[in-house]
């Protein structure tokens, strides 16, 4: 059997079409969805979704900035603040957007709390655009 996966962010719709199985980078980890699943709604981390179409295809990546996700009935919705499929991201400005998004991180000060959560999150960000264009971390 299979679901109906939605991939919701303001300005498109990033999926709409069934699979198989399905992995959300929720807050609380990584959560796995099959058919059957029982009723849920969780909050979403900024990190890759993770869709496989049909038994022993590929693995689509989808880069997620944050959201929530209902599963219900064999639907999973999902509505994010940005969402970019892995094989849309240039992994050379991936990594490069990574690589300095590390720096930034390395090189704040301990007592800036502002700076440090803001290079948090663009770490955060750069870091899931690498890992569904196909990077390791």
């Amino acid at each position: 059997m299979s679901i109906t996966v939605r991939v919701i962010s303001p300005d498109k719709t990033v999926w709409d079409a069934t699979a198989e199985e399905v992995v959300l980078p929720s807050t609380t980890g990584q959560l796995g969805i099959l058919s059957g699943h029982a009723p849920l709604l969780t909050a979403l981390d900024t990190g890759v979704m993770r869709v496989r179409p049909e038994k022993n295809q590929d693995w689509v990546a989808i880069a997620l900035l944050g959201g929530f996700a209902e599963v219900d009935e064999d639907e999973v919705t999902v509505l994010v603040n940005g969402a970019e499929r892995g094989d849309k991201i240039n992994m050379e400005e991936a990594r490069t957007a990574f690589t300095q998004a590390q720096t930034r991180l390395s090189q704040v000060a301990s007592g800036d709390r502002q700076a440090q959560f803001q290079a948090n999150q663009a770490f955060k960000r750069a870091r899931a655009r690498f890992q569904a264009a196909g990077g390791t971390v």
